[in-house]
């Protein structure tokens, strides 16, 4: 079978996954594009690139049901999207970009695994600053919107109403996807094939358009969450023993 046609079959069943849950699903696109022989600079750009894609849809629905607190989301977008930007600029080695994805991506992993949903803890108000722009950071360096980091630390501090947090959490991808793509366009410019990168954006759109308005297979959010988090917990550990 076709490279791109496997890609595009596992990126709409990742796209269609994330979007129930108001996630981008960058974290599993570079795991999967990890598998491929691709430079790392086009493994970062497809995976915000098809963040955008997916998120943008999300976050039409969730203004249209006003679940959106821009009062207290701009604080963490005004901190992150400048740094997403810097770390999508950031010139960096394919060793060294492995490594640091190799440990987001389990870090990432054990966020989602250990993430019930309980509030647990309470955050001052200047943490959202030090929160957006830490992940900010780390989301343009690598390649994610940064949601499946922003989200548990979100629920945990009793930041909102779980709905809003998920609403929130998909602006904040998209605006970290948007700048950290123009950080490393800046960077090393746009190298990817047209025809190849197009297909990719159907898949996870039309992915994305089902996601919002199914419930895959009547599976709980939180077993999809789980699932996931195993999957990319293993290709994390499969990346750093092969980058370390």
């Amino acid at each position: 079978m076709n490279e791109i046609l496997i890609l595009a079959i596992i990126f709409f069943i990742v796209a269609t996954v994330y979007s129930s849950a108001g996630f981008g699903g960058g974290s599993s696109y570079l795991a999967v594009l990890s598998f491929f022989p691709l430079v790392f600079t086009d493994i970062r750009m497809t995976a915000l690139i098809c963040n955008i894609v997916v998120v943008g849809s999300s976050v039409i629905l969730f203004y249209k049901h006003q679940l959106i607190n821009w009062k207290k989301l701009l604080p963490l977008i005004i901190a992150s999207v400048p740094l997403a930007y810097l770390g999508g600029q950031l010139l960096i080695s394919e060793r060294v970009f492995f490594i640091i994805l190799g440990i987001s991506l389990l870090f990432a992993s054990l966020a989602m695994i250990f993430d019930k949903g309980q509030e647990t803890f309470k955050l001052p108000k200047y943490f959202n600053g030090v929160i957006g722009g830490a992940i900010g950071f780390l989301s343009g360096l690598v390649g994610i919107g940064g949601g499946i980091f922003l989200s548990p630390i979100l629920h945990l501090s009793r930041w909102s109403k779980p709905k809003v947090i998920a609403a929130s959490s998909a602006v904040f991808i998209l605006f970290n996807s948007i700048s950290g793509i123009l950080g490393q366009y800046v960077s090393y410019g746009f190298n990817l094939e047209l025809n190849k990168i197009l297909v990719l954006i159907f898949a996870v759109f039309l992915g994305s358009q089902i996601g919002v308005r199914l419930t895959i297979f009547k599976f709980k959010p939180m077993f999809v969450r789980r699932t996931t988090a195993v999957v990319i917990f293993i290709v994390s550990l499969r990346i750093l023993f092969k980058y370390l």
